[in-house]
Formats: C-alpha cells, structure tokens, sequence
C-alpha cells in the first residue's frame, strides 16, 4: 500500500563512501534472516494451543514473523489513525499547539507521549539513559540540508489516541500467542507506535530491554516477556528492526565489548526483520536489537505492544523508563490489564465474524467492559501504569 500519511519530505541521504559497504551488509543480513526457519503465518494444534514448532522456533530464535495477520480493511484503519497522530503532533518538539493551531495531541496528560529525535541522529547509545541499556552509539550520517531540527519518530501511550490500534490490541490469535508464550494470565507491559521517517528516522542502539532479573536464578528464555511488532508499511534491512538470533538465551551480554570487537556498529550476527504490510513480528525483550537510521525512501511504520508473564512482574518495584517508578501488585496489574478488556470487546464490535479472546483475569467480568465513546476516558493516561522490568 501506498503511505498517505503527512511526512516530511526531504532528500534521501546515503552512508557517503561507507555506502557500498552498508549496502553489503544488509544483503548480507537479509539472506541469513530468510534462511532460519522462524516466519509464517500463525498456527495452532488440534487442542487450539500455539503449534509446538513456533514455539520451538521463537524461543531458539529470539524473534518470529508471523505473515499475513493483517488484512488490508485494518491496515487502513491503523494508517488513518496515524495519519491523523501526526497531523495533531505539536508543530515542533516544545509546542503545545498543532500546525492549525489547535492544541496538540497529548496536550494536558501527564504522562510522555511523543519522542523527537534529531534527523538520522542516535541518542541513547553510549548514555546513561534507560539504565544505561543502550551501550554503545550507533552511526550517524549527516542529514539532508533541509531536514528540521527533529521529527517525531515515536508515540506512547498509543490505544488513547486510536481505536484501530485498540482493536489490534485485542486481536484473538495474538493474544493466544500471548497466553501460550506467557501463560492465560499474562499482564500487559507497554503500547506505542513507531514512525521511522524515510531519510530522517533515527537509530535505535543496540540494546536488550530488561533491567531487572538477569541475576535471577530463575532466568529462562522468557523472563522479561516479548514485544508484537505490527507492520503497516512492511520493513527490510534499510529501516526496520535488526536482531541478533539465539540472544534471548545469552543472560545479560556485554554489548559495548561486541560492538569493539565488530570495528563499527554493524554487528556480524544480526540479521533484519524481513516484513510485508500486515506482519506481525514478535521479539523476545531478552534479545539483542537495534536499528539503523532510516536513509532510506522507506516509511517504517510499527504499532507496537507486549506483554510479561505475571510472575515476572508480580511484587517487582520498577519502572522509570516506560513509567514512574511503581510497585507492581495485584491492584496495579488489573487496573493496567483494563486495556485489554478494552481492546477485546472493541475489536469484537468491529470485527462480530472473529472468534472472541477471553482473558483469564477478567473471566465472567466482560459485561463491565463495553467500548463507547463514553468510555474512552477510562484511557486517558493509562501509560503511567505502564509495567516495564
């Protein structure tokens, strides 16, 4: 599909002499991505469960691509709901106001909703941020003369500001992905949407995403849960994700070290996200990732959501990166795990043909989740529950 979303237009930028090279790697990448044996469409057993060798597949890899989950009356919807995002951002990064002049998306919530970057910029790597989880600064090309000082390359919080990602949120067969990586009690951990502007999208260091656990003698493939990654657009190795197979099963890895040894920021191992419009990846938060910047024509437009087992999270103080530091107890996990009740019967108007999920905690309570649009506030800030480890 076409993008129709309101971008800024600018030059397409390339590495410089480093180009060829980069070029290499990503054919390089790409031809190992589609040689293992982890993408096609979701399957389930004869006893409804999740098929063994997906299963199987995921937890070796680290990452799966599920193909052809989204059809194209839904990928619409996401497009126009983002369009829209973007037409309510505020017109430069400390605004308050739109282009129109009417107030901005997010204007008076008090939770993060929006993430500039400077055009085909890292910030993260190599800082304190995050836990100091991103190790190590990732390249960055000189951007285009008439690129502007930031875009937005990242909404938070996204299920208050679009019914179309609401509905994905409650998609029966992932969640059912989600109950058998997770167990049927699963609990949410965050939602956003990603927007890597073609020629000014900027990197992501490598990075694995839990900080908490990593000593923990219960550690297996699964402790810090996974994200489900929605293509609107499809992804390759110019914009999309990269992740390093097997990693999930690595403990906490010194990544600066891999970084020094690799002589750059292309690290031998990693292999891209290969994605078609409709694609649903998921990716273990145990595993090594990142992204380059986005010098590419390409839009890559990613609505992302994951989720933790219980046990994970249950009676963990954390937070500060996803959301203010918090203790994670039972009250707090229902009154976060709302959102998916909300999603659930959102899609099941939307879409009366599918099969309705049922959530486990929420068993027998589903008369007192009914979508409208006089429910909506109920989301207003939802994020600040946000459960990160």
């Amino acid at each position: 599909m076409d993008t129709k979303l309101p971008l800024v237009q600018v030059p397409i930028v390339d590495y410089g002499a480093d180009e060829s090279d980069m070029v290499a790697y990503r054919e390089r990448g790409t031809a190992r991505a589609l040689e293992l044996d982890n993408r096609g469409p979701i399957r389930f057993g004869v006893d409804g469960r999740l098929h063994p060798e997906i299963m199987d597949s995921y937890s070796r890899n680290g990452f799966y691509v599920f193909t052809d989950v989204l059809e194209q009356q839904e990928l619409k919807e996401i497009e126009a709901d983002v369009a829209a995002m973007l037409e309510r951002s505020p017109v430069s990064k400390d605004a308050e106001v739109d282009k129109n002049g009417n107030p901005a998306l997010g204007a008076g919530l008090k939770a993060r909703n929006i993430s500039w970057v400077r055009p085909l910029s890292d910030p993260l790597g190599g800082t304190d941020a995050s836990y100091g989880r991103h190790e190590a600064k990732m390249n960055e090309p000189a951007p285009p003369a008439e690129a502007p000082d930031h875009v937005v390359q990242l909404f938070l919080g996204s299920l208050q500001f679009s019914d179309a990602c609401l509905r994905l949120y409650g998609h029966p067969e992932l969640l059912k992905v989600a109950e058998a990586v997770n167990g049927p009690d699963f609990t949410p951990f965050n939602e956003a949407v990603w927007v890597k502007q073609p020629g000014l999208g900027g990197s992501v260091a490598w990075h694995q995403d839990g900080w908490t656990h990593w000593d923990s003698p219960e550690l297996d493939d699964h402790t810090h849960g996974f994200n489900f990654m929605a293509q609107l657009y499809g992804c390759d190795a110019t914009n999309g994700l990269w992740v390093v197979p097997a990693s999930n099963r690595m403990g906490k890895v010194n990544i600066k070290k891999m970084v020094e040894e690799a002589g750059s920021d292309r690290l031998p191992q990693a292999v891209p996200m290969i994605c078609d419009p409709g694609d649903v990846a998921m990716t273990s938060r145990q595993a090594i990732h990142g992204s380059f910047a986005n010098t590419s024509s390409k839009v890559r437009v990613t609505i992302n959501f994951g989720f933790h087992r219980r046990s994970s999270v249950l009676g963990i103080r954390s937070g500060g990166v996803h959301n203010p530091i918090s203790e994670y107890d039972e009250e707090y996990i229902f009154e976060r795990s709302k959102a998916i009740a909300w999603g659930i019967d959102a899609r099941s108007q939307h879409f009366p043909n599918e099969d309705r999920y049922v959530y486990e905690p929420f068993r027998g309570l589903e008369d007192q989740f009914i979508w409208s649009d006089e429910t909506k506030s109920h989301l207003r800030d939802y994020n600040l529950r946000d459960i990160g480890i």
